[in-house]
């Protein structure tokens, strides 16, 4: 009975040893198709997608940021150059724990949290195998420290960078501008190719308006990196293109001038040469520094900046829009004297006041007692308002309005080649309607005869309409930029355009022209006239900051300094052959004779008489 048994339990042992072999068989069978199927795909189907793969681990392409062009004044002067510096940065895919790294560099030197925030806002724009600046503008001492302990700070490295400067700081921060760090607007925005390795871009000012041409075109190397990511070797090469170079027509001397004649007070000067439109001074005070803006502005100090009440932060010269008062005289003179046929010599009577017919209320003259009988050269000589109150009226708004805009271009931009430029405002009785919900009145006109009410320009048109009476007509466009040199370009951006319209009489320009050197001479800015040496032509202007009630005396109130007039003066000289237009304006100082005009001749002499001006 066992013998039966023991032949039963070796059949089947058999039967399970060959049914395992099978399966082992089959399982291994399946594995090796598995494995062959696999490679198949790998070296065949699969190929061109892992070979691509294999290259992207292996070769990385880094940028080459070009170096960013310098900006020169008329006379070779560096207004915005760079240096170089040291810059503490971390490549994120070299570092297994940033977190830590990052508080291990804090022992190491003095990192803020707007360097942290600054740091992680970067690195969520890049690559993870490009370096990320953690701070820039590392002193010899930091350098020193984190160089001592770099072994060990694996993912960071020091590297050398080009950083901008501004050596005239305040003189030139409305006009050049500064750069600063890009945000995420900007970077949606830019051409990333580009801007791969460049960490700034022009915010204001001659920085933004020419940031393609300054920034440069941005270079790479193709390199292949081993898994650590070091250096194997350099695939190739395409070196980078540096950004181009402006030069400037401003003058960094007359700069300097204009913001120190301007003195205690608030305001802006501009100055240009009327024959070819380049721009001599644009100056505007106070201003500010914009060399901390580079790497970072702390908000305290940004706050205050913004909250202080002298906006030293607002560009007066191009964005302040102010009532022009008497400065308008001279060209609405010649609308008279064009489109009325106005006799120069035909009179008014000036009781020192202005009625319109049918009415009871008083335009009032600065010269309460009056001027008399009064003709066209001494109502610009001595700034009569009721002369300009009544030939207003003769012409209308829509007239003057026309005339203005169209000739001399108040109400509209200059198109200086900087951003943020206003257009000021010459009204209409549409505008009124749009904008205002009401009516336009007869008294409207005639508030706009003396460049009150609605009126407002910028100092930058003011000059731009003084220059087109020194070229009696001829609108010459103002630019800051002259010339453009760089390795792939050499040449005048702007080719000076010259517009005329229908020509104006020339015994009509003498008229005006003539009076507004006696205005100089022996009229309301005759405080200047002493030992001036040429012709100077000008006007002075006085704008009113808030109106006075029927009845009132300006002087008789009490009014704090930032309600009192602003004071206007322009003028170009020589008279005869002008080389040079400017207009003033000094806010809250009062009269246009007292304040600007001294203003305007100190800039006035410095350009044509340089040896003579006391440094």
């Amino acid at each position: 009975m066992s013998e039966h048994f023991s032949v039963q339990d070796g059949f089947r042992e058999n039967r399970l040893f060959l049914s395992r072999i099978v399966v082992s068989v089959m399982a291994m069978m399946l594995g090796v198709s598995a494995l062959v199927f696999r490679l198949v795909y790998l070296q065949v189907t699969g190929h061109e997608q892992y070979a691509s793969l294999s290259r992207d681990n292996q070769i990385k392409i880094a940028p080459i940021p070009p170096n960013r062009g310098m900006i020169f004044d008329r006379n070779g002067e560096v207004l915005a150059d760079n240096f170089v510096t040291y810059s503490l940065e971390v490549t994120p895919e070299l570092v297994k724990d940033l977190p830590g790294l990052l508080r291990e560099l804090k022992t190491v030197m003095s990192l803020t949290e707007t360097d942290l925030e600054q740091f992680q806002a970067l690195k969520a724009k890049r690559k993870g195998f490009e370096s990320v600046p953690v701070r820039l503008g590392l002193t010899e001492e930091e350098v020193a420290r984190i160089a001592i302990r770099l072994p060990w700070l694996v993912g960071a490295e020091i590297h050398t960078r080009m950083m901008r400067n501004y050596p005239y700081g305040d003189l030139t921060a409305h006009v050049v501008g500064y750069i600063a760090r890009i945000n995420d607007k900007e970077l949606a925005s830019l051409d990333p190719a580009q801007y791969r390795g460049t960490f700034f871009i022009g915010k204001n000012g001659l920085e933004k308006s020419y940031e393609p041409l300054l920034h440069g075109k941005t270079g790479h190397e193709e390199y292949e990196a081993n898994v650590k990511g070091r250096v194997i070797r350099s695939m190739g090469t395409t070196e980078a293109i540096d950004g181009a170079n402006l030069h400037l027509s401003l003058d960094i001397g007359l700069q300097k001038t204009a913001m120190d004649a301007l003195g205690p007070y608030h305001g802006a000067v501009v100055a240009i040469d009327p024959r070819n439109g380049e721009v001599l001074a644009l100056a505007s005070k106070p201003s500010y520094d914009p060399n901390p803006f580079i790497q970072g502005i702390s908000t305290k100090n940004y706050a205050a900046l913004q909250n202080d009440e002298a906006r030293p932060l607002y560009d007066r010269a191009t964005r302040g829009a102010y009532p022009p008062g008497s400065t308008v005289k001279p060209l609405e003179a010649l609308a008279g004297l064009e489109l009325l046929n106005l006799s120069p010599a035909s009179r008014i009577a000036c009781p020192g006041y202005f009625r319109l017919p049918g009415s009871k209320h008083k335009y009032r003259d600065w010269a309460h007692s009056g001027h008399g009988a009064t003709d066209m050269r001494l109502a610009i000589v001595q700034s009569c308002d009721v002369y300009f109150y009544s030939l207003a009226n003769r012409l209308g708004i829509q007239r003057l309005h026309d005339f203005m805009r169209g000739r001399f271009g108040l109400g509209e931009v200059t198109g200086l080649d900087i951003a943020g430029e206003k257009a000021g405002l010459y009204p209409t009785e549409e505008w009124k309607r749009k904008y205002r919900k009401a009516e336009w009145i007869a008294g409207d006109t005639v508030i706009a005869g003396i460049g009150q009410g609605f009126v407002t320009t910028t100092p930058l048109q003011m000059a731009r309409a003084t220059a087109i009476l020194a070229n009696k007509g001829l609108n010459v466009e103002p630019r800051l930029v002259s010339r453009i040199k760089a390795g792939w370009v050499d040449e005048n951006p702007f080719p000076r355009r010259q517009q005329a319209g229908h020509p104006i009489a020339p015994n009509h320009w003498d008229t005006v022209v003539n009076a507004m050197v006696d205005v100089v001479q022996r009229g309301t800015a005759r405080r200047i006239s002493a030992g001036l040496g040429y012709h100077m032509a000008g006007k002075t202007g006085t704008a009113q900051v808030f109106s006075v009630a029927q009845g009132k005396s300006y002087k008789s109130m009490r009014v704090t300094k930032s309600m009192r007039d602003h004071a206007w003066f322009i003028a170009f000289a020589p008279a005869e052959a002008p080389e040079i237009a400017v207009a003033v304006i000094a806010e809250n100082a009062g009269h246009g004779g007292t304040v600007s005009a001294p203003i305007a001749r100190k800039v006035i002499d410095r350009w044509l008489r340089p040896d003579s001006v006391k440094p």
